[in-house]
């Protein structure tokens, strides 16, 4: 099977669409199927086979994000001659806008998968945010039902939009993870690279610094965690807009000296972050599913989450971790429960892998790829029925 992903954020760019992606593509690639990329360019981008990027320019609110120019001369040639299967959207605006039009031109099955609560994210546009959240919303919804199928990662997504008014087929599939990935890792390398002492507790988060993440709420909760555990630490992983702000609240509260922000690091030592950490902590409101959390999880790290969305179905409430309100007392009264109790650690780290295991990139991939064929499946069908 030939599969073409349009999208709208490609490598070097990292975020959850991107990691979802590469995820998909290795284990598609890896069961003999080929998968084309369709995405933005960047400074200094590598050129990879089976990738195509289109003219991009920085975007004006997020200058290490590009916005691809939706219009190549070559495409439908393009389509046409690597004989694309099924294409595969990942976003409904620029280029996801123009992978639609191609699979209608060339009626090829389209799949979109809902990565985001995109009416949450108004706050990057400049002007008329809550008329954009309306309009976003509305763009959303008629932008599914011009798709043959839907993913959501979770289903608490599904049932949102079906609700909203999308009434094509939508299912449920998750991104999964490569849990061999952490089964060789360095759990000295955090506490060895930043200095920490074996009776500090490390506190980790990993993702995009954007305001949708709300780290802030996860500092201020640091800071009372500190009130009572003195020799806590906090590894706050990622880059993005909010950096800066973040840092400034980590000087405002006081609390800086025992918050390391690392900026964006490469893989491998994304994975020992996760392996040397003790407890991951996670606050944001907006995330459809959460990958960080499943590969914490992986990693055998407890998980101490503000329950929404996507983390509601992520963590197993008292298994592998804790779902709390959108409480600051409540979400520092479970960080700390896990602090104090090593024991209690090590059996929801135990449960976590457990749980992560069985969302392998491996088994969530050969869901996807039954999806994919009883989409071909169907449409030829009805292509069948309409020609006779």
């Amino acid at each position: 099977m030939k599969i073409g992903i349009f999208t709208d954020s490609f490598r070097p760019y990292k975020s959850g669409v991107v990691r979802s992606i590469e995820s998909f593509s290795s284990q598609l690639t890896l069961m003999g199927h080929e998968v084309y990329v369709f995405g933005p360019d960047y400074p200094n981008c590598e050129k990879e086979d089976r990738v195509f990027r289109f003219i991009s320019i920085p975007a004006p609110t997020q200058p290490d994000f590009t916005l691809a120019i939706p219009f190549s001369p070559k495409l439908g040639k393009t389509i046409k001659e690597l004989g694309i299967d099924i294409i595969h959207l990942q976003s409904p605006f620029l280029l996801g806008r123009l992978g639609l039009r191609y699979a209608k031109k060339y009626n090829i099955p389209l799949v979109f998968t809902y990565h985001t609560m995109y009416d949450q994210y108004v706050h990057y546009l400049p002007i008329a945010k809550n008329f954009s959240k309306v309009l976003m919303q509305r763009w959303s919804k008629d932008f599914c039902n011009h798709c043959d199928l839907v993913i959501t990662p979770t289903e608490i997504v599904q049932e949102h939009i079906k609700s909203s008014g999308v009434e094509v087929p939508v299912i449920n599939l998750s991104t999964g993870i490569d849990t061999k990935e952490f089964e060789d890792t360095d759990s000295t390398w955090l506490r060895k690279n930043f200095g920490f002492k074996d009776d500090e507790t490390i506190l980790l988060h990993i993702g995009r610094l954007g305001k949708e993440k709300n780290v802030s709420f996860l500092l201020k909760a640091f800071k009372e965690i500190l009130n009572h555990q003195p020799k806590g630490k906090l590894v706050i992983v990622g880059g993005g807009p909010d950096l800066k702000n973040l840092q400034n609240t980590a000087e405002d509260l006081n609390i800086h000296e025992n918050v390391i922000f690392t900026g964006i690091i490469p893989r491998e030592q994304l994975i020992n972050a996760y392996a040397g950490a003790d407890i991951f902590i996670f606050a944001s409101l907006t995330e459809t599913q959460g990958l960080v959390l499943c590969e914490a999880k992986a990693a055998g790290l407890p998980v101490v989450a503000v329950k929404a969305l996507g983390a509601s179905e992520m963590i197993n409430n008292g298994l592998d971790g804790y779902l709390t309100s959108y409480s600051q007392g409540q979400f520092v009264e479970k960080v700390l429960v896990l602090m104090e109790n090593r024991e209690l650690r090590e059996d929801m780290s135990q449960r976590a892998k457990e749980s992560a295991f069985e969302m392998s990139s491996y088994n969530q991939t050969k869901k996807l790829l039954n999806a994919y064929k009883g989409l071909l499946e169907w449409k030829n069908k009805y292509a069948y029925i309409n020609a006779k």
